[in-house]
């Protein structure tokens, strides 16, 4: 689709330090954009149209972490192989990966379309609307099911713009959308009085608009030609990258699983207790969107080293991979140790910017963000390393240990820790689980280690050989 100048890639030789600044910063930029962003338009939304509408927003929640878990394992999938290929220098490969992968990410998006449209009403009761929530949730979902394409596309297309080398170009095609939906939020909901529907228009348009600045990116890849032959869906291309971006892809299911799991089993034991059903739901709810913000950063990081150690990997320089991943390893302690020094120091100020509550309330947040997040560094180690195997050609692995965390040991232990602490039980599952995740991952990084430590020597040893 153009000519392409072909470069020799400084994924292979620039500095490590700098080229985790150059990827990572505009990456964790643009997920601290979108998570900010989604605070922003829940304030809008409560606003302007009352505490219904953001029950609305919750239950339809579930569509977008589906559609967000498709995005993912199509768009790191792809990106990951993309990278592969190119430190392995085979760049006709690599230009095959982004044809197919547009072509999946153009199939799933309409198929998910079609297919959330048609079971839209029994899937809302599913995910929890009431007689209250249901006009405003349908509302609200038919027109945001609009723009899932959109999403999926974006999303795909700006990892493979960082994984060629554009990380600036990936963070302004996601802060487009997000910008321009904070913008047109007011202007739909209070000005043209649309309610619900203004919030979703407002979505849909920013999801169209950084869609169609990720599609420009396919005409100016900087490593690979791109050829017409090239987009066309292939069920081989399709099977490897969804198999390499499934850790990703897993996650967002599990994340999913496990809001439901702590919802229930908070309003079960919070009966039980002086808190109530209401008190824990709303604290855990601010809780996870501070912890989000975090995480955003974490994300960033993660979708930063990705390019760098995929490259590295493909074209065998080992000592690189190992230095990338350590020094993103010690970025991501330093932000979590910084962010759990405020979360047990000053828990009551973090809080009292959602709004100042009752006593009770403030109780068990305050007991809730010390206990909850008490291992938070753990957490972001263990969320790197399972997606470093991914990044390095080794998906099955990151898969399995992107669950660890969620589904092996924090569902199970919200439903035995219970038994014995009561609604106290719920929170001391975390960082149970955030304490044995990460001893499962550190295992296997560590044998990652030594196994590339020793492939690194015997190449030297073979060029040496070569050279004599």
């Amino acid at each position: 689709m153009g000519e392409t100048v072909q470069t020799e890639n400084p994924l292979g030789y620039e500095n490590i330090g700098k080229l985790i600044r150059s990827f990572a910063i505009p990456s964790i930029i643009a997920m601290l954009v979108s998570s900010l962003y989604n605070v922003v338009d829940q304030i809008f939304i409560g606003q302007g149209v009352g505490y219904l509408g953001n029950a609305a927003t919750n239950v339809a929640f579930p569509f977008t972490t589906i559609c967000m878990a498709i995005t993912l394992t199509i768009g790191i999938g792809s990106a990951a192989r993309f990278s592969l290929y190119l430190g392995q220098k085979e760049e006709t490969e690599a230009a095959k990966v982004v044809g197919a992968g547009f072509c999946m990410m153009l199939l799933f998006g309409v198929c998910y379309v079609a297919i959330g449209e048609f079971f839209m009403r029994p899937l809302l009761w599913i995910f929890g609307a009431t007689k209250e929530v249901f006009p405003y949730v349908l509302s609200y979902s038919r027109i945001t099911m609009l723009g899932m394409p959109f999403l999926v596309i974006m999303n795909g297309l700006s990892n493979l713009a960082r994984a060629d080398g554009s990380p600036m170009y990936s963070m302004t095609t996601m802060i487009i959308g997000a910008v321009l939906n904070i913008v047109l939020d007011p202007v739909f909901i209070f000005g043209f009085q649309w309610g619900v529907a203004g919030a979703a228009w407002a979505t849909v348009i920013g999801q169209l608009v950084s869609c169609l600045f990720a599609g420009r990116y396919l005409w100016h890849f900087k490593r690979i030609t791109l050829k017409k032959e090239y987009f066309r869906f292939s069920f081989s291309q399709a099977g490897k990258t969804i198999v390499m971006g499934m850790s990703n892809g897993l996650t967002q299911i599990a994340i999913t699983v496990v809001q439901i799991v702590m919802n229930r089993s908070l309003i079960h034991y919070g009966a039980l207790s002086i808190y109530g059903t209401d008190i824990p739901l709303a604290a855990s709810g601010v809780v996870m969107k501070v912890n989000s913000i975090v995480f955003a950063v974490f994300i960033g990081l993660n979708q930063g080293m990705q390019p760098i150690v995929g490259f590295n990997y493909g074209a065998k320089f080992y000592s690189r991979v190992k230095k990338t991943y350590f020094n993103v390893i010690k970025v991501i302690l330093a932000i979590s140790l910084a962010a759990l020094f405020v979360f047990q120091v000053f828990p009551d100020r973090v809080l009292l910017i959602f709004g100042k509550e009752n006593k009770l309330y403030m109780e068990f947040a305050v007991m809730f963000m010390r206990t909850f997040l008490l291992f938070l560094p753990l957490g972001g180690v263990q969320m790197l390393s399972s997606n470093f195997f991914a990044a390095i050609g080794k998906p099955v692995r990151g898969a399995v240990l992107s669950l660890t965390r969620q589904v092996f040991f924090l569902i199970p232990l919200m439903l035995i820790l219970p038994l014995f602490f009561g609604i106290k039980g719920v929170l001391y599952a975390a960082p149970g689980a955030d304490l044995l995740a990460f001893l499962v991952v550190f295992f296997f990084i560590l044998m990652e280690m030594r196994a590339m430590t020793q492939a690194e020597s015997e190449r030297n040893i073979d060029e040496k050989d070569t050279e004599s």
